[in-house]
């Protein structure tokens, strides 16, 4: 007998066994937190590449002069005001929950805040806070509030 053989032989007394993935996937794992947190925060990098582009964009605009940053003014007070606006506000976003979500990898990196119950509960917080903290930027400093 070959050592082909004998390995065919003894794969035909094994048991038949339910194969199932070897490693988990999104049919497998439901939704939390800590999840939504991991791509939020990748998205978030990716958001904070743009939006730096952008407000260099805007430097080099008002660093141009005053003709330059009247066109700036002009597209302000159009329509495409609402979505410069839109995009200052995610932009906010983006960095607020960045950083949040960093200060949490700051205590990752030191061992800190692995279970997982507590870990989704910081991933919620740390949403939250990004939300409560761009909000109080757009409300305080962005002259919403007379």
């Amino acid at each position: 007998m070959t050592a082909k053989t004998t390995a065919k032989a003894a794969d035909s007394k094994r048991p038949s066994v339910s194969y199932r993935p070897l490693s988990p996937h999104l049919q497998v794992w439901r939704w939390h937190a800590t999840m939504a947190s991991s791509i939020f925060h990748r998205a978030s990098g990716v958001a904070n590449y743009i939006g730096a582009i952008l407000f260099t964009v805007w430097l080099v605009i008002v660093a141009s002069g005053p003709e330059a940053y009247a066109a700036w003014e002009s597209l302000q007070g159009g329509p495409a005001g609402i979505l410069v606006t839109l995009a200052l506000i995610g932009f906010t976003l983006s960095l607020s929950y960045h950083l949040l979500n960093g200060v949490r990898h700051l205590a990752w990196d030191a061992g800190k805040g692995f279970d997982p119950k507590g870990s989704n509960q910081r991933s919620i917080f740390i949403i939250a806070g990004a939300i409560v903290i761009t909000a109080l930027i757009w409300i305080f400093a962005g002259g919403l509030v007379s």
